[in-house]
């Protein structure tokens, strides 16, 4: 199409024409599209970084007394690599990426409600980034992704870490807020609250939570960063301050973090799931109203991170309560997705097998979640490798496997071309297999006591006998996680190779039902020439297409 006839086009449906520059067309652009993948390659970067220190922890690891890297430079790995895979790639990814890409498309919008906020919050991104980093050139932070003080306030690098984290909130709340006024306002006609794609009602609860958690976790980065530089005591005990009231300002905002790094991946699954098995979702409303539920208990949760900080026992068991609680509503989602499953016309795409890998990984990391939700259990377990194998089966096992199934399903849509599936499936496979081998045999090494944040571990936890077949299970879990840092490259050949030589995917190559699959891929700079109108619900498969002014010819099955 020329210039000229995309302009009339443009001109007809009353919409701006595309601008022309690659500046003001790929670098400052407007477009959510454009601003997804930017957020996708931005974080990508970042995962590289992060996973290249993950893998310098598990080779200083492989011995009980390994010099590879000293005790110091051991603290700074693991403190930058758990920070950059929270707020630089998981978050970003599943809000800025996964919501900039998919639902304004899904709700039959053109744009977001404020294009021009929506390139400002990334570009506070990738300078946030770089802060983060550069503190290992004056010493990098050295008490985890927590920052717990005093520790914190020691190390020469927390200033950075506080100004990084910061314009990582401030572009959170900016990206919460203006989803949150998209969705509300700026849903296709016809498209009521109970219409609505589902990962539409993950991205809203996961908008609010951004809008609200982080304005708190701002608050306590501007307080650390003050103490930090002006020396004035919020939490250095020895001035006066309090450590624990970081913690709990912390883990307010960080309990609700983790569901904004987990219910856009819950979004992903709900997806993926009727599309592959070409039924509706089981338990719609469930599924929607069960993620508001999390989004409000979320707050009421927090100290449960705190049980070993000297809470008094009479705050300790509301706690434990309401924590083992917060698993309801996540139960039904898992009780949905495999009830979905159930009797369904199952096609084993590479999406759907990220999907069943999320479905079995996350529920036990789940399990495991309610096993630290117990007071006397937690005691026992919080300082030791039971906590890290925990957290990686929820955030790895859930979120990046979200993630790669979010990946394989949409790539069509943003690129235009499919990714290829013996690759993907090889990827899914080695990545599946390396992570159980990586992560679960620190539940065993956590429950013997073996202590997490420590370079240097006894030789009773060199790994004989710990495993049937394995003499050195610290050994056998690096090898595991270098094998699991390479897969990645199985992904990364399959994207280059899908832009140089990848099937074209045409509109709907999944043959789903959900607005973004009834316009082009790549889709149009203004997503939809007429708005369409919303007649029914999408998920209803064997039903004609749920939509006005949208071509009834778009592929109802999958492609072969």
């Amino acid at each position: 199409m020329t210039i000229s006839e995309l302009q009339r086009e443009a001109s007809h449906a009353h919409i701006h024409p595309p601008p022309q520059g690659f500046v003001s067309r790929y670098v400052i652009s407007f477009d959510h599209k454009v601003i997804a993948v930017q957020y996708f390659i931005t974080s990508g970067l970042f995962f590289v970084l992060a996973g290249l220190l993950a893998e310098m922890i598990r080779a200083q690891l492989m011995q009980p007394h390994n010099t590879l890297l000293s005790a110091q430079t051991f603290s700074e790995a693991y403190s930058v690599h758990g920070s950059a895979m929270v707020w630089l790639v998981i978050i970003p990814v599943l809000t800025g990426g996964f919501g900039n890409l998919a639902m304004p498309l899904m709700i039959g919008a053109r744009d977001v409600a404020f294009p021009w906020l929506n390139m400002f919050s990334f570009w506070l991104f990738p300078p946030a980034g770089i802060l983060v980093f550069l503190s290992f050139l004056y010493g990098a932070p050295q008490a985890g992704w927590t920052e717990y003080p005093p520790v914190s306030l020691h190390t020469p690098g927390t200033a950075l870490w506080c100004a990084g984290i910061f314009l990582i909130g401030v572009s959170s709340t900016i990206t919460g807020i203006n989803f949150m006024v998209t969705i509300i306002k700026m849903r296709a006609p016809g498209m009521t609250w109970t219409r609505m794609p589902l990962f539409v009602w993950a991205t809203l609860v996961t908008a609010f939570l951004s809008a609200i958690a982080t304005a708190n976790l701002s608050a306590a980065l501007a307080a650390l960063f003050i103490e930090k530089i002006f020396h004035v005591p919020f939490y250095d005990p020895a001035n006066g301050g309090s450590p624990v009231l970081w913690q709990h300002v912390f883990w307010f905002y960080s309990h609700p973090a983790v569901y904004i790094m987990i219910l856009p991946a819950f979004g992903i699954v709900s997806e993926v799931l009727p599309t592959f098995v070409r039924r509706p979702i089981f338990g719609y409303r469930a599924i929607a109203y069960s993620s508001v539920a999390i989004g409000l208990v979320s707050f009421m949760v927090w100290a449960h991170h705190m049980f070993t900080s000297g809470l008094a026992q009479w705050v300790q068991l509301p706690f434990m309560i309401l924590t083992m609680a917060v698993g309801i509503p996540t139960g039904i989602k898992i009780f949905s997705w495999v009830a979905t499953l159930w009797r369904g016309r199952i096609r084993l795409s590479t999406p759907l097998l990220f999907v069943i890998g999320f479905l079995s990984c996350f529920t036990f990391g789940g399990i495991t979640g309610v096993m630290l939700a117990s007071v006397p259990a937690d005691i026992h377990e919080h300082a030791t490798y039971f906590v890290i194998a925990h957290l990686h089966y929820v955030l790895f096992g859930g979120s990046i496997f979200g993630i790669f199934a979010g990946l394989y399903y949409w790539w069509p849509k943003m690129t235009g071309r499919l990714l290829d599936e013996r690759l993907g499936k090889i990827h899914f496979w080695v990545m599946f297999l390396a992570f159980n081998a990586t992560f679960l045999p620190m539940h065993w090494l956590g429950l013997l006591g073996m202590q997490r944040r420590v370079a240097f571990y006894d030789n009773q936890f060199e790994g004989t006998n710990l495993l049937p077949m394995v003499a050195h299970t610290n050994v056998f879990v690096s090898i595991s996680a270098f094998v699991l840092g390479l897969s990645m490259l199985i992904f990364a050949y399959n994207a280059l190779r899908s832009a140089t030589r990848g099937q074209v995917a045409g509109p709907n190559p999944w043959g789903a039902r959900t607005l973004e699959w009834m316009t082009s891929s790549p889709p149009p700079y203004y997503n939809f020439a007429e708005i369409p109108l919303v007649l029914h619900g999408p998920y209803d498969y064997g039903k004609p297409l749920p939509y006005a002014n949208i071509s009834q010819d778009l592929a109802t099955e999958p492609v072969d």
